[in-house]
C-alpha cells in the first residue's frame, strides 16, 4: 500500500524532539520524559473484571449506581488477531431493555482497562460501554528495551495498524451483536463510537474518513455508527485536504480538547491547533467543540494528575457530563443539558461551539 511511513499516521507529526545528530543520551532523555508522562507510568486505578462497581454521576451528589465490568478475550480468526475487550453494563437494567452502546478506542499504548472514568459513568447512566484493546498499538509497547521504544511507537503508528484498529472495532461489534447472552442487551440502532488520540483517528476512519492511495479510496466506514465522541482528535499525517478526507463523516460529532492538548511522541509533535482543524474539517449535520483551559493531552486518560490535580478532576467531571448530554441529544433526549453545560463549567472552558441541529 505504498510508503507505510507516510500514510495513515494518527497524528500530525511535525517537529523532531531531538535533532538528526542527537546523541544517545539526548534520545534516551526524550524517551524517559515521554514514558514518565504517560498514564501507564502513573499506575492509574483500574476496575476489576467480572464484578459490580459503583459509579457516581459526574461530580454531583447523586446516589452511586452499580455497574458490571466484564472482560472478553475474543479472537478474529480471519485476521489472526486477538481483540480483547472490556464491557461495562448497568447492573440494574439487566434483562429489562436493550441499551444504547458506546464503543471506545484507546490511544497509542493503551488498553481495554483505560478510560474507566468514562466507561463506569456511561454504564451508571444506562449505556453499555465496550472498550477495545488494539494489540498492535497497546500497552505492550512500553515493555522491552528502552532504546527500541521509539521504533516500537513508530511501528504502531503505521498504515497497516491504523487499518487493523478499525477492523478491531468492526469485529468487536460483530461479536457483541451476535453474542448468545449479550446481544439482547444491546440496541443495534443506537451505537456511538468514541476514542482518544489514536483512538479518535480510528473512530474517524470507521465513520467514513476517506484516504486515497494510488488512485484507490480506502473506505472503512461502518454504517452502524450513529454518532461519535472524539477526544483529542489528531489529523491525518501528510494529507493536505482535511475537508476532502473528512467529508464522508456525516453523523453528529462531539469534539473535546484543551488549550494545552499537545501530542508529544519521541521524534514528533502535534499542537493543540490540530484538534481545532479536525473540528473545522468535519461537515456533518451537527458538531460540537469544547476546549478546556490549560490541561494536557493525557488529561483525558485515567491518569489523575495530568494537567494539574484539581483541573484534571474538574475536566473529567465536565467531560462525563458533556458526553452524556451529547448522547441524550443524539438519541432524542433533548438539548437542554447541552445548552446548560457551558454555563455550568464556564470557569474551566476556554471555548464552546455548537453547529448544526
Amino acid at each position: 500500500m505504498g510508503n507505510r511511513a507516510t500514510s495513515l499516521l494518527p497524528v500530525a507529526w511535525r517537529r523532531r524532539c531531538t535533532g538528526g545528530n542527537a546523541s544517545t543520551v539526548a534520545v534516551v532523555g526524550c524517551i524517559t520524559f515521554f514514558v514518565a508522562a504517560t498514564p501507564f507510568a502513573a499506575q492509574a486505578a483500574e476496575e476489576l473484571p467480572g464484578v459490580a462497581v459503583s459509579a457516581r454521576a459526574g461530580g454531583h451528589d447523586g446516589e452511586a449506581a452499580a455497574v458490571i465490568v466484564d472482560d472478553h478475550d475474543w479472537f478474529d480468526a480471519t485476521r489472526q488477531r486477538p481483540v480483547p475487550v472490556r464491557l461495562y453494563l448497568p447492573a440494574a437494567a439487566a434483562g429489562e431493555h436493550a441499551l444504547p452502546l458506546v464503543v471506545f478506542s484507546h490511544g497509542i499504548g493503551g488498553s481495554r482497562r483505560g478510560y474507566s472514568y468514562l466507561g463506569t459513568y456511561w454504564a451508571s447512566q444506562g449505556y453499555a460501554s465496550l472498550h477495545l484493546q488494539h494489540v498492535g498499538s497497546d500497552r505492550s509497547l512500553w515493555t522491552g528495551n528502552v532504546f527500541s521504544l521509539v521504533g516500537r511507537l513508530q511501528a504502531a503508528a503505521q498504515e497497516d495498524e491504523a487499518i487493523a484498529r478499525v477492523g478491531d472495532l468492526r469485529f468487536a461489534l460483530d461479536q457483541l451483536l451476535a453474542h448468545p447472552q449479550l446481544a439482547a442487551r444491546i440496541d443495534p440502532a443506537r451505537i456511538v463510537a468514541a476514542g482518544h488520540s489514536y483512538g479518535a483517528n480510528t473512530v474517524m476512519l470507521a465513520l467514513g474518513a476517506r484516504i486515497e492511495r494510488h488512485g484507490r479510496v480506502i473506505d472503512l466506514a461502518d454504517a452502524r455508527l450513529r454518532a461519535a465522541i472524539l477526544l483529542s482528535a489528531p489529523p491525518f499525517y501528510g494529507e493536505r485536504d482535511s475537508a476532502k478526507i473528512l467529508a464522508g463523516i456525516t453523523v453528529p460529532t462531539l469534539h473535546v480538547t484543551a488549550a494545552e492538548d499537545i501530542i508529544r511522541i519521541p521524534g514528533y509533535y502535534s499542537g493543540a491547533e490540530d484538534r481545532i482543524a479536525v473540528f473545522a474539517g468535519i461537515a456533518g449535520p451537527r458538531k460540537i467543540l469544547a476546549v478546556f483551559a490549560g490541561g494536557s493531552h493525557s488529561m483525558f486518560t485515567d491518569r489523575a494528575g495530568s494537567g494539574g490535580v484539581e483541573l484534571n478532576a474538574q475536566v473529567k467531571a465536565a467531560t462525563r457530563d458533556l458526553s452524556l448530554a451529547f448522547l441524550r441529544s443524539v438519541f432524542g433526549g433533548g438539548d437542554a443539558s447541552l445548552r446548560d453545560w457551558p454555563a455550568r463549567y464556564g470557569s474551566i472552558v476556554a471555548r464552546f461551539v455548537a453547529e448544526g441541529s
